[in-house]
């Protein structure tokens, strides 16, 4: 009987950085032949660059950047490991075109290149704008298995995998670099068995990890049998090597089961990945840490637990800036939850700047009553003071607006969405609350008064949101199906909702992209996010109806 050892190399590379993502690819070779034995590594799609590289990979150096990087692994890994066969993702330019590539490396020589034939062009995809399209298989035997290599988005178009089993495949081999969404996980799965299914080959798949920019990857590498059963499943949101053993029997190449991490819930999921695309904004930025404004609601609530669990309390920075309208509960809930979380936590009332720039306005405001423009006066002040901070101290600002807010503009411009990283931006309101519910539930971090209470922007005596707002309920139904489903107002309207409150949000949805335009960026965790995924005019005549 054969056998073949294959480790998932599940890493974080980073993106541009080209010498380290190398020194991080011949690390993992050299430890998963010393600690697992492996005849075969893989790594996720465009290791070397990070995923995805965007305009950088239209810098006139980058392609002498890769050879060298390709040339150092070659000499390094014979040195190390020459009898173990490495697959690793690289762009690179090929007469005079550019492919998404996986490289095979083995003996000290490139033994072959797969171009990627699929390229995605949807979502937070835009291939088709850096590369040309692959049209040939490619096979390579080692130790007596025909690996077939495929590149992500083969695998979710089918005919690729229909065409290296066709060329022989025994063991399909597919470097990804998948994004995480709700339900992403799950949907995945249920792709790849059907693709085992369907050709009646197992099949490997290698994640990329790790937060960059809006976009976050959650690892979960897998391996499974030609019936679709999963054999071995890495770790989410963990970085390592994961060994898979295959062995040979007459007929086929089956793999032998080994580790199999759970799925998890949607909460913890979609925890972890707010966790970990903050925390990968910051270091991979070079932050000490982060500040943020803590005002005892729910949003900075759930924003310092997260702030805390990506970087830890030492690294972040909680500053309550209390003003007339500010109830002594928030001030209160503010200082345990800072206390109970161990961060550091300061007072700073802005009613004397409120107060000076409202006396240097009075003139110019002169005969006009009190509006929106003084609620707002009063977040500008503490976008002020923390930006302060910020520049002061090299901490980040740390924004805290949810989805809900940011859709319809209930937020400040230059006032509470100042900042550099917002982890909540693609999340509804009402997954705020089920987030903080889960959190408290592994461990005390938000005070339970800051869950159960109204929410407030407390810019006004007695303000609430739903003073301006539908119910959290009714309204996030309806902006999930006029944002990420495409509905139209009528359509909506058709599935069971007020007419009123429809127009009024849609309305409020599409009046308010150019703040959204100005916002700081934040993870990606919808089939839709704002950002790279909806890119909507600022300036346009469409009306929300039929």
């Amino acid at each position: 009987m054969q056998d073949l050892t294959l480790v998932m190399a599940q890493l974080d590379p980073m993106v541009g950085d080209i010498a380290a993502n190398t020194a991080a690819a011949i690390e993992a070779v050299r430890e998963a032949r010393l600690e697992h034995g492996a005849d075969v590594v893989v790594f996720s799609e465009l290791f070397l660059t990070g995923y995805p590289p965007e305009d950088l990979l239209l810098r006139e150096a980058m392609e002498s950047r890769l050879q060298d990087a390709l040339e150092e692994m070659a000499r390094k890994i014979d040195k190390i490991a020459p009898e173990t066969l490495v697959i690793i993702g690289y762009p690179g330019v090929r007469r005079g075109q550019r492919y998404n590539l996986a490289g095979v490396l083995l003996g000290g020589e490139w033994r072959g290149e797969y171009a990627k034939q699929a390229l995605p062009n949807y979502q937070v995809f835009d291939e088709d704008r850096y590369f040309e399209p692959g049209h040939e298989p490619l096979m390579i035997e080692h130790k007596g298995a025909r690996l077939g290599i495929l590149i992500c988005e083969d695998l979710w178009d089918g005919a690729p995998v229909r065409q290296a089993a066709e060329a022989g495949a025994d063991i399909l081999v597919t470097l990804n670099a998948s994004p995480f969404h709700l339900d992403k996980p799950a949907e995945r799965e249920r792709l790849f068995a059907e693709r085992a299914r369907e050709v009646g080959r197992p099949l490997v798949y290698v994640n990329a990890i790790g937060g960059q920019d809006e976009l976050v990857f959650d690892g979960g590498s897998l391996v499974l049998d030609a019936a679709g059963e999963v054999a071995v499943r890495a770790p989410f949101w963990q970085v390592g090597l994961m060994p898979v053993r295959f062995t040979r029997d007459e007929a086929s190449w089956e793999p032998q089961g080994g580790e199999r991490e759970p799925l998890l819930g949607a909460e913890e999921n979609l925890y972890c990945a707010l966790v970990t695309g903050l925390r990968d904004y910051v270091n991979k930025s070079g932050f000490k840490g982060v500040v943020m404004g803590l005002s005892g609601g729910i949003d900075s609530s759930l924003s310092l637990a997260i702030a805390v669990d990506a970087l830890g309390p030492d690294r972040v920075h909680a500053v309550m800036m209390p003003y007339h309208y500010t109830a002594e509960i928030s001030q209160a809930d503010a200082a345990e939850q800072a206390k109970m979380l161990g961060v550091g936590y300061e007072v700073m009332p802005i009613a004397p700047m409120v107060e000076a720039f409202t006396a240097t306005l009075a003139d110019s405001f002169s005969g006009l009553a009190a509006d929106t423009t003084e609620e707002n006066l009063q977040s500008r002040v503490r976008g002020v003071l923390l930006m302060a901070i910020s520049n002061k101290k090299g901490l980040m600002v740390q924004t805290t607006g949810n989805k809900s807010e940011m859709a319809v503009g209930y937020a400040t411009l230059y006032g509470d969405m100042v900042g550099g990283y917002n982890a909540l931006k693609d999340v509804y309101k009402t997954w705020v609350y089920r987030l903080a519910n889960w959190r408290n539930a592994q461990e005390p971090a938000i005070p339970e008064r800051v869950i159960t209470r109204p929410p407030s922007a407390e810019l006004a005596p007695d303000q609430q949101d739903s003073d301006s707002l539908p119910g959290y309920d009714v309204l996030d139904a309806i902006l999930e199906r006029y944002i990420e489903r495409d509905m139209s107002a009528e359509a909506i309207i058709e599935a069971g909702f007020e007419r009123d409150d429809v127009y009024r949000v849609v309305k409020l949805v599409d009046r308010s992209e150019y703040k959204r335009r100005q916002a700081p960026v934040g993870v990606r965790v919808t089939l839709r996010g704002f950002g790279r995924d909806r890119r909507y005019p600022i300036v346009n005549g469409w009306q929300p109806g039929a």
